[in-house]
């Protein structure tokens, strides 16, 4: 059979067996196992396990549970709350500062947790009643913290970013940095539309109230600077080279849950044990999916799919920008229904020779690719980050957050414009800091 008819039933059996119900890892494992099976012979199947434990022998994959232990004692505490607070109490006399306050404490709680759901419920908890009650749209209040809660797999140190470098074999510190200054940009884009948003349609009478005194300003100061020094920390021993990635999180994650002990009295051993077992669930999901990546990747690698989509690609006379398009698009609808990790790991064996074949760094295309899946958790049926919102804040429709999340994800598709005709400004900051990729 022809690899590329082969590789349109793969993709048809994928999509039918995820949609079933099972989960992503399980159903790769199903697909995977059925063809090598079908074309290869039962005998060939001996070497599934090799290929299973195979993936997970990577000292890489070492950051992704510290970093998801690091992010669950943050989440555990009331850090989030208070690096609201701490921001709303710094910024209350500018004009549309709290919404400012909320965008900017959700990026800030992205870089410590790395996780959007987390990141959401967090800052969502104390800034959407807050907001709503300072005459801020239901719109605005919902939709900036949906929004604010997807920089968590863009902004360092993200868990998406340690997936995608692992599984494309690309520097992992390189796709740290790549991810800043888009962070960065994003945040910009999502604090103007949302002053804009609030100058519209916010109640003028009562965004005027609140006030802090100097005393009320420095005393919250205490309780979240040791976090910031930790990203400080952790970043500054990443690219100091002092140590590796998974050493760094490691460190990152003993001080977190220090800290969480130390200022938030964190002492009960059934808290820190919810903090380990969430994060063993969490970890264990995420390993099990690569792993489960890995012999789907095989079987694409040994039916000749990939090579073959490859050298079609090759064979194209297309635009790479028009090829980039259909990319995009692919990449929205995958996001859609499923979660970043899932696809990651299930396009990146198909689409790394696609984008380097047309010309494309492939660092650059890792934050694109990221910011196609911040789209899709704020975007329905799945839209992860929506239904945490309803849950913080039932009596707001989700209809309503949905709309307000909508001019966000124009944000986001501005952002990818922006990358495509300045792509600079994912890879200079790699490129300073760690030199040229050769």
């Amino acid at each position: 059979m022809d690899p590329l008819t082969l590789g349109a039933i793969v993709a048809v059996c994928t999509i039918c067996v995820l949609f079933s119900g099972v989960s992503v890892a399980l159903g790769l494992l199903i697909v995977s196992t059925a063809f090598i099976m079908i074309f290869d012979g039962v005998r060939s199947l001996e070497l599934l396990p090799e290929i299973l434990f195979g993936k997970l022998d990577n000292f890489a994959l070492l950051s992704i549970p510290m970093f998801i232990i690091m992010g669950s004692s943050i989440a555990s505490t009331r850090a989030g709350a208070d690096l609201y607070e701490a921001l709303e109490r710094w910024l209350t006399r500018v004009p549309g500062g709290l919404v400012i306050s909320n965008l900017g404490a959700c990026a800030l709680f992205a870089a410590m947790s790395g996780s959007s759901p987390a990141t959401c419920a967090a800052i969502g908890k104390m800034g959407i009643p807050e907001m709503r009650k300072r005459g801020y749209p239901d719109g605005v209040a919902a939709g900036s913290i949906a929004a604010g809660g997807t920089l968590g797999i863009l902004i360092p140190p993200s868990v998406t970013m340690i997936v995608y470098g692992i599984a494309t074999e690309q520097s992992i510190g390189r796709l740290f940095l790549a991810g800043v200054l888009p962070g960065l940009m994003l945040v910009g884009l999502f604090m103007a539309w949302s002053l804009y948003a609030t100058w519209k349609s916010g109640d003028q009478k009562l965004l005027a109230q609140g006030t802090y005194s100097w005393k009320e300003k420095i005393e919250i100061l205490p309780r979240v600077l040791p976090f910031l020094f930790i990203i400080v920390g952790v970043l500054y021993a990443m690219y100091g080279g002092v140590a590796t990635p998974s050493e760094t999180a490691a460190v990152g994650a003993l001080l977190c849950l220090i800290i969480a002990m130390v200022i938030y009295k964190l002492w009960n051993p059934a808290d820190l044990w919810v903090v380990l077992r969430d994060s063993t669930k969490e970890s264990v999901m995420i390993l099990f999916i690569i792993a489960a990546a890995g012999v789907f990747s095989y079987m694409l690698s040994s039916l000749f799919i990939t090579q073959s989509i490859a050298a079609w690609i090759g064979t194209l006379d297309v635009n790479p920008w028009v090829l980039m398009g259909a990319v995009n698009i692919f990449l929205l609808i995958a996001g859609f229904f499923l979660p970043p990790v899932a696809v990651i790991l299930m396009a990146a064996p198909i689409l790394l020779p696609i984008i380097t074949t047309a010309g494309f760094d492939p660092i650059w295309f890792a934050v694109v690719l990221t910011i196609n899946m911040e789209i899709g958790l704020i975007s329905p049926p799945v839209g992860l980050n929506l239904y945490v919102i309803n849950g913080i804040a039932p009596d707001i429709s989700l209809k309503t957050i949905l709309k307000g999340s909508l001019p966000f994800v124009a944000c986001m598709v501005i952002a990818i414009i922006l990358l495509c005709i300045f792509p600079g400004l994912a890879t200079w900051l790699p490129n300073a800091v760690m030199g040229t990729a050769i």
